[in-house]
């Protein structure tokens, strides 16, 4: 079996003969770019992006085709036109698609993708090369996480601390990383080093960010082995009730009430030895922890795999699938698409009914609007919207067709948008669901900017402003206050957009476990205004935040946003690189932008 590692310093080997290499650093190129290609790339278009300034490019990529298969010990790989690797080779970054990696694997993946490897003289393939690092690294991350997790929902804390350690060397400007780590070191006796761990992840985003630290890091180096440190109260029958209490105080929004008798239901249900109620207890705490305790993300996941493997071993379905689809939507707000896509898998092969697929679907469909992908996007939210619609499951619809109306805002197919915001916010209202009103108010109010009704618009976003704010959600805070920004730009107050739209950066960014789409969409707002202002200097430097994070997140709409503004701001090269990363992308309004 010939393998080849592009993560650290790239390398060919198996079969039991040492390392071996290609020669020349254009032929490492070649094969990464043919290896992480979104599809095939045809021989012309590699002649063109490596060997454009040679008197035979086509010529120049065939001896570079041939020094690989050399390299490679065979002669049926990288042939035909587009040119495909073929044979029997094993790709270390293609491994962390698969949900059976080995976590042991992971640790060996040190540095970053083809390193060493850069070729000035083709600004095309390094603006490529870098986008392709962000986002091969932030791969690796989410697998330490994801094997850090899940050794800690185990019991295994010491060995999570090694994983989460790496996770926190590769990216430690992530509080989560460190959280997780100082968890780890306390979950396995070692308080001292998790309130080390605990202090020096705070000065690092103090020092780097200029943030301060949640309290949850803090907290995290007092946490035990236990479940819950709730003292349990009763039996079956108590820790039954407490779930359903629990869950009715979290949506009544007394959050500390709700997850306190949340977390005495898995006190007496573990107690008890009742697998099956403790796995339900565990999955309604962990859905709680990730969607009403702000910041609590970290928490959650841990309890979310314990209730998977609870609900596992009860034969409890239903259970399993709801803690899979909560494990994928933490993920898919984090920008983890590899992560969130293997856990949706895992959802959608052990759903049944309507209610549970839609709500599959939904999530799955707001992971591929993120990352650029509308095709994929509209045929899972509009079978979300079927199936909710099909079993009377209001909430859901309305949250698919919101999120189906974004996808089309962002496609500037603006009638469409307007039909599927008009219909989720009369369910929202009929449902009186406020809490989630100030989303679709704030994507209605932006199809009144775009319209040029200024009223319409401002009457909008400060009624999305108002709501988010006593909710104290930080995205929907964050939407508002970026709407704002930019309805007070349309009006060309430069100094109020400015102020807003530095307020919706700071709303949307407030807890550890934010939305990163809507923080791209902020800096994406921020940038075009300053732009359109002539403030360069800040325009510059926020692409410089919105470009590794648009990589990191695979939000490829954001990526090609990001070097569009770099070529407004001087760069003649980056156009070119716009166009080429935006190849895959079936957006019309953004193929007119980079017209």
């Amino acid at each position: 079996m010939v393998t080849v590692r592009l993560v650290g310093r790239p390398a060919i080997g198996g079969d039991g003969r040492p390392d071996r290499s290609p020669r020349g650093r254009k032929a490492w190129a070649v094969l990464g770019y043919v290896l992480l290609a979104d599809r095939p790339p045809s021989r012309r278009r590699l002649a063109e992006l490596f060997f454009a300034d040679t008197e035979d490019p086509l010529g120049a990529l065939r001896w570079a085709l041939s020094e690989l298969r050399r390299a490679l010990n065979a002669v049926d790989v990288l042939r035909g036109d587009p040119v495909a690797l073929g044979g029997d080779v094993v790709v270390d970054v293609h491994q962390l698609r698969r949900d059976d990696i080995d976590p042991a694997a992971l640790l060996a993946m040190d540095g970053e993708l083809l390193d060493g490897l850069h070729l000035p003289a083709n600004p095309e393939f390094e603006s490529w090369l870098l986008v392709e690092r962000h986002r091969v690294s932030a791969a690796v991350e989410a697998r330490l996480r994801q094997a850090a997790v899940a050794l800690l929902a185990a019991g295994r804390a010491g060995e999570a601390v090694a994983y989460a350690a790496a996770a926190a060397a590769r990216n430690p400007l992530e509080e989560g990383n460190h959280e997780l780590l100082v968890r780890g070191l306390a979950m396995s006796g070692d308080r001292a080093a998790a309130l080390r761990q605990a202090a020096l992840g705070k000065d690092t985003l103090r020092r780097e960010l200029g943030v301060t630290a949640s309290d949850a890091l803090r907290a995290a180096a007092y946490v035990s082995g236990r479940a819950s440190m709730v003292q349990p109260l009763g039996g079956r029958a108590a820790a039954a009730s407490q779930i359903e209490a629990g869950r009715a105080a979290i949506v009544a929004g007394a959050v500390d009430a709700g997850l306190q008798c949340l977390r005495r239901a898995v006190a007496d249900s573990a107690r008890r030895r009742d697998t099956a109620l403790q796995g339900r207890a565990l999955a309604a705490l962990g859905g709680a922890l990730v969607h009403a305790a702000r910041g609590r993300d970290e928490e959650g996941s841990v309890v979310l795999h314990e209730a998977i493997h609870l609900a596992t071993e009860a034969g409890d379905r239903a259970t399993a699938v709801t803690a899979h689809r909560e494990l994928g939507f933490v993920e898919v707000q984090a920008g983890r698409r590899t992560t969130a896509d293997n856990w949706l898998a895992r959802a959608r092969a052990m759903a049944e009914t309507d209610e549970e697929l839609a709500s599959i679907l939904g999530v799955r469909g707001m992971n591929s609007s993120d990352r650029g992908d509308y095709p994929a996007a509209f045929d899972d939210l509009r079978e979300s919207i079927e199936r909710a619609e099909r079993c009377a499951d209001d909430r859901q619809q309305a949250w698919s067709l919101s999120i189906l109306a974004r996808a089309h805002l962002l496609r500037a197919e603006h009638s469409q948008a307007a039909a599927a915001l008009a219909r989720s916010l009369d369910l929202v209202r009929r449902q009186r669901w406020m809490a989630f009103v100030p989303w679709p108010q704030a994507l209605r109010a932006e199809l009144d900017l775009h319209a040029g009704d200024l009223d319409g618009a401002s009457e909008g976003f400060e009624t999305a402003w108002a709501l988010a704010c006593q909710v104290g959600d930080p995205c929907w805070e964050g939407m508002a206050a970026r709407g704002l920004g930019l309805l007070h730009a349309g009006r060309g107050d430069h100094a109020a957009a400015t102020t807003w739209l530095v307020e919706a950066a700071v709303r949307c960014n407030r807890t550890p476990d934010r939305y990163q789409w809507i923080h791209a969409y902020v800096l994406d707002a921020a940038i075009t205004t300053a732009s359109s202002h002539g403030d360069e200097e800040r325009a510059g430097a926020l692409v410089a935040v919105l470009a590794p994070l648009a990589a990191r997140c695979e939000m490829r709409e954001f990526v090609v946003r990001a070097e569009a503004h770099r070529y407004r701001l001087g760069s003649r090269a980056a156009l070119s690189s716009a166009r080429l990363l935006a190849a895959d992308i079936d957006n019309p309004a953004l193929t007119r932008l980079l017209e």
